[in-house]
């Protein structure tokens, strides 16, 4: 938990003790249902709730924000954003059922009203959002084709509605076909290892009604 205060001091007391009860509640259900490794679960708030909150270094949501978390599995990055940004709206969605019953379950026994699930795949959501959210769910050019139909056409931040995607390693490849996508390298925000190839790419989406 220190580590989440380290780069986000100005939390509420609030915020605090939603993370805090992260590491019981995942502990609690990974014995039930196995969604995160046992090496993942020992380091929770770096692998997953701080890698998580990279988004937030790079995309300040605004109240009122509609964000979908596509392949959430566990409920990241979806759930430690909900935490921190509590009147921004999420719709996490995975097609394993076992992982959204987990998602389910910790977001109930937090508390957050600011969260909905989905259990199926993300091309069924008929819904449209701001900004898109993920953990390298897939290659970017066959996760913009599942997602390039649902996003908002209103813009209220100053990055462009789009997708914001956690990735890692050398992305020139996988990004040739974005001239548009904006790469931010995780380790300008966090000092630890873990993130010394971690990203976050921004992908603007032109609506298209």
């Amino acid at each position: 938990m220190d580590i989440i205060l380290k780069y986000f001091p100005n939390l509420t007391e609030n915020q605090i003790a939603h993370f805090e009860k992260l590491q019981a509640l995942y502990e609690d259900w990974n014995l039930k249902i196995n969604v995160v490794s046992r090496k993942d679960i020992d380091e929770l708030y770096l692998r997953h709730v701080l890698h998580s909150l990279g988004i937030a270094k790079v995309m300040e949501f605004q109240p009122g924000t509609s964000v979908m978390d596509v392949g959430t599995g566990g409920g990241f990055p979806g759930i430690p954003l909900a935490i921190l940004f509590p009147e921004t709206n999420f719709h996490l969605v995975d097609s394993i059922g076992k992982k959204i019953k987990v998602v389910n379950e910790v977001v109930e026994g937090l508390g957050l009203e600011n969260v909905k699930t989905t259990h199926g795949r993300v091309e069924e959501v008929k819904e449209t959002y701001d900004f898109i959210v993920s953990r390298a769910v897939a290659q970017m050019e066959t996760f913009h084709r599942w997602v390039k139909n649902k996003v908002q056409k209103k813009q209220n931040h100053e990055l462009k509605n789009g997708i914001l995607y956690l990735k890692g390693g050398d992305l020139t490849e996988e990004l040739a076909k974005f001239p548009s996508a904006t790469i931010y390298d995780l380790p300008d925000f966090f000092e630890e290892d873990f993130f010394e190839t971690k990203k976050v790419v921004h992908l603007p989406i032109k609506y298209k009604g």
